[in-house]
């Protein structure tokens, strides 16, 4: 509960601040959309953002951090259409909100709470449908790719055990299947993680002993000086001056980490692809 708490009281922040955020994604020239994508009974409200190409282009499937579908989330799968791949994002928190709501309709402080109880079997059986739609769309290549930010990133890990044609699976600051899962993992597994969250970063040797004894590729960089979120953070207004001094400190490694982390991934998505 402590850390579920810990996780609530900085996504408060992180959400009530993400102005810039929704600015991006609006001054964006691409097609964004929202579509409802069915299965089971289940209706899920998805974000899909599509390149700018001349050719058919690889589909990155994102999963948000424990704040929901937020601004930030529809501006980072922007970001990921605007470097070539058709980004599609749902919510998880489809029809879980008040009325059948989703993320938007659900009070900021019971967002992660509502995260925490979703059952797995459902955030599977979402996350392949989101899939689904987009490798079946006319611009898709057929190349599925998965990226998860915070709890995503934990998802996008879990996810590599529960869906066999991925390419390869990019888990920011994320924590990994149990081991008895990792043996269900047909793609390389890519891991971005900060210098300063002793909290995921503890779970790192571990995992990589475990998908190596599973005979997987599991390739983690740590990004020293950075801070949990540094994908957002990295990309947010400077801090006030009045803010703690470990976030200033934090913030220009935080932007350099998240510029090394866009190569990286895109060069791993141009040899996969």
């Amino acid at each position: 509960m402590i850390k579920i708490a810990t996780l609530l009281l900085l996504g408060l922040t992180a959400v009530s601040a993400q102005d810039w955020a929704r600015a991006a994604v609006d001054k964006s020239p691409r097609h964004r959309e929202w579509v409802n994508v069915k299965h089971d009974g289940r209706t899920v409200a998805t974000f899909v953002a599509y390149p700018e190409v001349s050719t058919k282009a690889p589909v990155i499937l994102v999963i948000h951090e424990i704040f929901g579908m937020s601004d930030w989330v529809e501006e980072v799968a922007d970001e990921f259409a605007e470097a070539g791949y058709i980004a599609v994002a749902p919510d998880l928190l489809s029809q879980m909100g008040p009325n059948g709501g989703r993320t938007k309709d659900i009070p900021s402080d019971r967002v992660g709470e509502k995260i925490r109880d979703l059952p797995p079997d459902q955030i599977t059986a979402d996350l392949n449908a989101a899939a689904d739609y987009g490798i079946k769309l006319p611009a898709s290549n057929g190349k599925l790719f998965v990226a998860g930010f915070c709890w995503g990133g934990g998802q996008s890990f879990r996810f590599a055990t529960n869906r066999p044609d991925l390419k390869a699976a990019f888990v920011f600051y994320g924590t990994p299947p149990p081991a008895a899962d990792m043996a269900r993992i047909h793609a390389p597994v890519y891991g971005f993680f900060a210098g300063n969250d002793m909290r995921v970063d503890a779970t790192i040797p571990t995992a990589q002993e475990q998908m190596k004894a599973a005979g997987k590729k599991f390739e983690p960089v740590t990004y020293e000086g950075t801070g949990h979120g540094f994908m957002r953070a990295g990309e947010a207004p400077p801090p006030p001056a009045d803010a703690k001094e470990n976030v200033k400190q934090m913030y220009e490694p935080n932007q350099k980490a998240r510029a090394e982390s866009w190569e990286r991934l895109k060069m791993i998505v141009k040899k996969s692809s």
